[in-house]
């Protein structure tokens, strides 16, 4: 039975759930999921998780992600990405100095519009379903965080490279539209690559036609608890911790230091994630799995 983490470089043109549905066949496992979406045009990191290490999915789709984008000033379009259909075309005045100083107002906590082609649902429909009947409701602003926002170069006239790092949530479609919107010229994405995701980046992944070509794919699977590998280890020493820990019961342990471990039965099998306050280690997560 197969369980860990593939980082595939998603190709463009697919869905993300178009990669899970691939690596279920391979695999011939039905618990695959994917670490956060990606739209169709869009390549890169999309960390997919493989039988219990599913489990962890709800932690990836939480963690920053950093993507190169292609940002298009001078054209808007319906879908704020060049695949969509043109609404308005303007002349490019502006050159980097001004795109610089206008990258400011977008850097730290922002407030950011979904845009109508989305996946977000509003009064139970999915906004993309209503955009494609050509209709637009309001929707109200989240808050999202660019924790870093640069040009990298110009490719053209007026076609840039920027570098986002950015919180859950954050649409670069949107951002890029947002930045040709206070240029006042419009603007849109171009392309996009996503650069790192859950803590992995580009050196880390594999295509789907390495999997679909390996001997044995499932030798590519990254063992679940690398994606915690930020967390101390800790190794139970004995059998009746175990067994609390197996069945998500509390351990006293009163000499430990408060924090987040990845926590080990004696022959080294990852078993949970936890957290230890006040003496006790409780279950975030388990991955122990009969």
């Amino acid at each position: 039975m197969a369980n860990g983490v593939l980082i595939i470089d998603k190709p463009e043109g697919w869905t993300s759930m178009d990669v899970c549905a691939k690596l279920r066949g391979i695999f011939h496992e039905k618990r695959v999921g994917h670490g956060g979406t990606l739209d169709p045009m869009a390549t890169g990191v999309l960390p997919v998780f493989i039988g219990r290490a599913t489990r962890a999915v709800e932690f990836a789709e939480k963690s920053d992600k950093e993507y190169i984008a292609g940002l298009k000033l001078g054209v808007v379009t319906n879908t704020q990405d060049i695949s969509g259909e043109v609404l308005e075309e303007h002349p490019v005045r502006v050159g980097r100095e001004q795109l610089e100083k206008a990258l400011e107002q977008f850097r730290g906590d922002i407030l950011q519009v979904p845009p109508m082609y989305s996946a977000i649902k509003i009064g139970g429909k999915k906004l993309y379903e209503l955009a494609r009947k050509g209709r637009e409701v309001e929707r109200p602003a989240r808050p999202v965080t660019i924790s870093a926002l640069e040009t990298l170069e110009e490719q053209g006239e007026g076609l840039y490279t920027i570098r986002v790092r950015c919180s859950k949530g954050t649409y670069i479609r949107t951002l890029c539209h947002d930045i040709g919107r206070t240029l006042g010229c419009g603007g849109c994405m171009a392309s996009l690559r996503r650069t790192m995701a859950a803590g992995f980046t580009l050196e880390s992944t594999v295509t789907l036609e390495q999997v679909q070509e390996s001997a044995d794919p499932a030798s590519l699977l990254l063992p679940v608890d690398c994606f915690f590998a930020g967390r101390p280890v800790l190794m139970l020493k004995s059998v009746e911790a175990e067994k609390k820990i197996r069945n998500g019961m509390t351990v006293v342990l009163p000499s430990l230091a408060p924090g987040e471990y990845r926590v080990y039965s004696q022959d080294e099998i990852f078993l949970a994630l936890c957290r230890a306050e006040g003496g006790k280690l409780t279950t975030i997560k388990s991955f122990f799995e009969v």
